[in-house]
């Protein structure tokens, strides 16, 4: 068992699912468990990210949409979609799509580059009249 950052990455030859899988030829299966190596409550996550919340005096919100807050967030400042490939852990570009939401603002940016590239032109015309 070694620490990994957050959680404790145990030898899947040591439980028994672990050995399970290891028999039949999967190699390093990550388990989340304690400092103790006994798996975590299924709800602990949930608790502990209530509790950070509530201790930040933030709005209460699902964990999981951040993670589509921090990808949208880096695409409405721009940021290319390799990099937020990289931060965010993804090895597709489906990922971004599924994650980043094309928000209103980002629409009426895209239309008015375009206008401004469609009627640029005319506009010069027109006043050259």
């Amino acid at each position: 068992m070694r620490w990994c950052g957050c959680f404790w990455l145990i030898d899947p030859c040591r439980t028994s699912r672990g050995a399970r899988l290891a028999s039949c030829g999967r190699k390093g299966v990550g388990v989340f468990a304690s400092a103790l190596g006994k798996p975590l409550s299924l709800n602990s996550d949930y608790r502990q990210w209530k509790a950070l919340l509530q201790a930040a005096g933030v709005p209460d919100g699902r964990l999981h949409d951040t993670r589509h807050t921090a990808a949208t967030v880096r695409l409405v400042l721009g940021v290319p979609e390799r990099t937020v490939m990289s931060v965010m852990g993804w090895s597709s570009t489906a990922m971004a799509a599924r994650y980043q939401d094309v928000t209103d603002p980002i629409r009426r940016d895209v239309a008015d580059r375009i206008g401004g590239l469609l009627w640029a032109e005319r506009k010069g015309a027109d006043d050259a009249d």
